[in-house]
């Protein structure tokens, strides 16, 4: 908490039986991982014997976990300089909205998870005008890992009471700025708990043990639409013509960008499957992933499915960040990021091509040497995660501010 700061909240009467939050989150993986927290708040709410309402941006599976939407935000999100313009008005319009929501009905606590530009404007707006409550900062964007400055980090410490991070490197990383920070792990080793074994994969997809099959996984993004799927996809191409009897998967992250992926495997002439609404059953199902970098990569991680990772932006948005920003990372993926080393190949902007990763693939394929040294890694990255249980403790953590805040305002 900034030190000038003392928060103490009026909205919530040490009496409180009831509790309204805002989360403020977007695009696909944000989603996911505000729904698990929307779960966690409400168990908590329930062992407190508190009503809890649960108001946020975010996108249908926040809704389907008992969230009242605000905005939709899983669609609106870009990586880069160019790529973010078609996104401009769109999140100022949402913003513009949940923040007149914010003044008119002003929540017990704010949660922002990851979603850097648009959740730095709207911490800036609750600090400014909502003082007196509470802010949260749950996984936040990956500032610690290619910071082009203070700024951005000094603007999350100085508008979040607490960070609550995912990784041990974020947590250094804020530890050592003097941020109040709580390390709870990766909210991903709760998700993967249920998730179905290779065998059960196959079953419900229909799909034989012996099998050879490759989930592609290309957009969650627009941008990665025109970026990364051609590489991707002329990369299967490669592989089906050295692997003929090879089944694709992929899953559809958002159903907007089913007629662009159908009409790519038509064009690939890729034997392929197209399945909604079962990404976690495709992944496990896969014996290899060539993804784009994201959250996904992590789930390829704890399901043990040796990956290929790619990532590409406009190359004038590249230049940029190289030659003026000094853009800089050791590390895209988070199973690289967990402990910092390499456990996964990473191919980035002009390395992203077909030839590339049709050899990294195929080497991990047929290689078994190559795989075991994955899975060694996966085994490596999995022990720093944390144990399961993430979800409720930052639930446990966010309760824990509030009552803080009721106490506070009491004396």
């Amino acid at each position: 908490m900034s030190p000038e700061r003392n928060v103490a909240s009026p909205y919530l009467p040490s009496s409180a039986k009831s509790v309204r939050i805002f989360i403020s989150t977007g695009e696909v993986s944000g989603d996911l991982q505000g729904s698990l927290l929307v779960a966690a708040l409400k168990r908590r709410a329930e062992q407190m014997e508190m009503a809890i309402d649960i108001l946020a941006l975010g996108g249908d599976r926040m809704a389907q976990a008992g969230a009242q939407l605000l905005g939709h935000t899983s669609a609106i999100g870009s990586v880069g300089i160019l790529e973010s313009l078609p996104y401009i008005l769109p999140t100022l319009q949402v913003q513009q909205r949940a923040k007149q929501y914010l003044q008119e009905n002003p929540p017990d606590l704010v949660v922002m998870i990851d979603y850097l530009g648009p959740n730095l404007s709207i911490g800036s707006y609750v600090r400014q005008h909502l003082p007196q409550v509470p802010l949260v900062y749950y996984i936040t964007p990956q500032e610690w890992v290619w910071s082009f400055g203070s700024r951005n980090t000094n603007q999350i410490i100085n508008m979040a009471d607490r960070i609550l991070a995912i990784f041990p490197g974020e947590a250094r990383y804020y530890q050592e700025r003097g941020a109040a920070v709580t390390y709870v792990g990766h909210p991903l080793v709760d998700r993967m708990q249920d998730a179905p074994s290779r065998e059960q994969a196959r079953a419900q997809l229909g799909l034989a043990d012996d099998q050879r099959a490759i989930a592609l996984l290309p957009a969650s993004r627009r941008q990665e639409l025109t970026y990364l799927m051609p590489a991707m996809f002329g990369a299967a191409q490669q592989i089906q013509a050295k692997l003929p009897d090879v089944q694709f998967l992929i899953p559809l992250s958002l159903d907007a960008y089913r007629s662009a992926i159908e009409q790519a495997i038509q064009a690939y002439g890729l034997r392929a499957t197209l399945i909604a609404n079962q990404t976690q059953t495709v992944l496990a199902a896969a014996d290899l992933a060539i993804a784009k970098s994201g959250t996904v990569n992590l789930e390829l991680a704890l399901l043990d499915v040796p990956q290929v990772v790619i990532y590409r932006v406009n190359p004038v948005t590249a230049w940029i960040a190289k030659r003026v920003l000094k853009f800089s990372i050791p590390f895209m993926s988070p199973p690289n990021l967990v402990s910092m080393e390499a456990i996964v190949p990473e191919l980035l902007q002009d390395d992203v091509r077909p030839d590339k990763i049709t050899q990294l693939a195929m080497e991990l394929l047929l290689n078994p040497e190559r795989r075991q040294q994955t899975l060694a890694g996966y085994g490596r990255m999995r022990h720093a995660l944390g144990e399961k249980g993430v979800c409720d403790r930052a639930a446990h953590e966010i309760f824990a501010l509030l009552v803080q805040e009721v106490n506070t305002s009491s004396i």
